[in-house]
């Protein structure tokens, strides 16, 4: 009885916290990640990206939050799908019927004490014009697995190393995402929904049969000011709620220079720094963000690490050169 009772008590103390503060991975670069958010900016910018993603959070604590992405996108570009050139520094977009497609899909493993989410999502996004505008919608589906790690969890009893029987270890649950993406050179905007289907989560125990995927709403948007042709600011925002009146807002400024260097600083209303630096070597940009915590909790962790490598692949007299942004 003590065995199951503890066993219960583990596994609402994992999903509550999954639940309040991290049941989706959390990205301090989301201007870089956006598509993990928002499947309407898949193809948005027209190149083919491989984003490779690895987030360590709250390094120094046992069992801390770890998160590895791998994403694809591209545009299902046309050969008349072009960009007419009037002058060495003025080009024109001159839009078609066609290439108003994108489509993209990411794999990701996130793993939260001993509860591990494996997962797989495709998308598809269509994009309409508004002479230098874009207004793009998307949907994703997909398929993602969770399992209870038993041999990371501690027990009351030392002789007591299986799971009570009944409890799934193994949970397959399918989910959907929606979202909407408005790009201009100078400001993008995106709402999203994520876990539209708000599965439940039947680990075959009565007191965990209420637990859910809930929907959460990422609202992103951001600014560029073109201080000269070499340097650049932006002020982005990423605001995260749930159903549950849960609330979250990271907010940023970076600088770019000649688009191959940023660095940049960031708030998050839970009381989070962030320092931004990135760099970008032909088509790679890769990309680092040290989150430092400024509540009690920095006591007892050393902040946590996120490490993005992109490669971005096209031919440039096809592709949107000025909705670049990295």
């Amino acid at each position: 009885m003590v065995r199951k009772l503890y066993i219960v008590l583990i596994l609402l103390f994992i999903m509550a916290a999954s639940v309040q503060a991290q049941q989706l991975p959390l990205y301090s670069q989301y201007v870089m990640n956006g598509y993990l958010l928002n499947p309407s900016i898949a193809g948005s910018d027209g190149y083919t990206s491989f984003n490779l993603t690895a987030r360590e959070q709250w390094v120094g604590f046992a069992e801390a939050p770890q998160t590895r992405s791998f994403s694809f996108q591209t545009r299902l570009l046309k050969k008349s799908y072009v960009i007419k050139q009037k002058s060495v520094n003025n080009r024109k977009l001159k839009p078609s019927s066609k290439g108003r497609v994108g489509v993209g899909g990411f794999l990701y493993h996130d793993k939260n004490g001993a509860v591990e989410r494996i997962g797989f999502q495709g998308s598809y996004a269509y994009h309409i014009f508004f002479r230098n505008d874009q207004l793009s919608f998307g949907l994703s589906g997909g398929l993602f697995q969770f399992r209870i790690k038993e041999e990371e969890i501690t027990y009351l009893d030392d002789g007591d190393m299986v799971i009570e029987e009944g409890i799934r270890k193994v949970l397959y649950v399918p989910d959907a995402n929606f979202g909407v993406y408005y790009l201009n050179y100078k400001y993008f905007a995106g709402f999203s929904i994520n876990n539209l289907f708000q599965s439940y989560l039947k680990f075959g125990n009565q007191a965990l049969e209420e637990y859910r995927q809930i929907r959460h709403y990422y609202f992103m948007g951001g600014y560029r000011f073109e201080l000269s042709r070499d340097h650049e600011i932006e002020i982005s925002s990423l605001i995260k709620a749930t159903e549950r009146l849960t609330f979250q807002a990271d907010l940023g400024v970076k600088y770019y220079y000649r688009q191959d260097y940023w660095a940049g600083l960031a708030f998050r209303t839970n009381g989070t720094a962030i320092t931004l630096l990135g760099v970008r070597i032909k088509q790679l940009h890769i990309g680092y963000a040290f989150d430092y915590n400024l509540s009690s909790i920095r006591k007892y962790s050393w902040g946590s690490h996120e490490l993005v490598l992109a490669l971005k692949l096209g031919d440039n007299a096809r592709r949107y050169r000025w909705i670049q942004r990295y």
